[in-house]
Formats: C-alpha cells, sequence, structure tokens
C-alpha cells in the first residue's frame, strides 16, 4: 500500500466542518470510481505536532504507484465532476505540503541477499 501524505492548514475564516465536507465530496468520489483504496483526515491534537507541518494530516490510501497515476489523471484532467471537487478543497487551505509513503518492509522483499 502506498499513502499520500498532504499536510495543510485551513485559510482564516473556513470552518473546520466545510473543510471535511468538500474533502468528503472529492476524496468520496476518488473512492468511489477506485481511484484511491481510502482515506484519513488527522487533525493535530492539544497543539502537538512539528511546527512546519499543517494542523491537518490527509492519508490517501493506493494500492500502487499505478492507482496513485490514476487518481493524479483524474484530477489533472481539470474536467467535470472532479475539478469542481478538487476546486472545493484547494480554496479552503494554504501551507500545502505533500510526502509519499509504502508499507514497509515491503511484500516482495527476499532476505540473505541484501549487499548493503
Amino acid at each position: 500500500m502506498d499513502v499520500y501524505q498532504i499536510s495543510v492548514d485551513l485559510k482564516p475564516g473556513v470552518r473546520d466542518n466545510q473543510f471535511v465536507a468538500a474533502l468528503d465530496g472529492f476524496l468520496g468520489a476518488l473512492k468511489t470510481g477506485g481511484k484511491i483504496e481510502g482515506w484519513r483526515l488527522l487533525r493535530r491534537k492539544l497543539g502537538l505536532g512539528m511546527p512546519a507541518l499543517g494542523e491537518f494530516q490527509i492519508l490517501i490510501e493506493t494500492r500502487d504507484l499505478a492507482q496513485l497515476d490514476a487518481a493524479f489523471t483524474a484530477a489533472s484532467r481539470r474536467d467535470e465532476p472532479v475539478e469542481g471537487a478538487h476546486y472545493g478543497v484547494n480554496s479552503l487551505v494554504q501551507n500545502f505540503q505533500a510526502a509519499l509513503y509504502r508499507d514497509y518492509p515491503d511484500s516482495h522483499r527476499q532476505h540473505g541477499e541484501e549487499r548493503f
């Protein structure tokens, strides 16, 4: 499983429930369309967290990079209904940062022949 991690803050004046609804509309449609396996939204608790990361973490799970690429392709087509849903999320956030992780250890990894 690959995990695309997004870190954001809300723009001033944006309500948290407005953000959740927009995110559910966008990522829910990608999940229904088979472009992602699932997603989670995390919020910083008790002010704890690394200052450089946003208050919200979005974790988007895909089977592999091919599925993630299909999700990026769907978003980058810039046509409806995905464009409106994508804009609905992006217009609410600032300080966007992203990272890509994978489950580890890799399920296909062999042991005993490593050279480093």
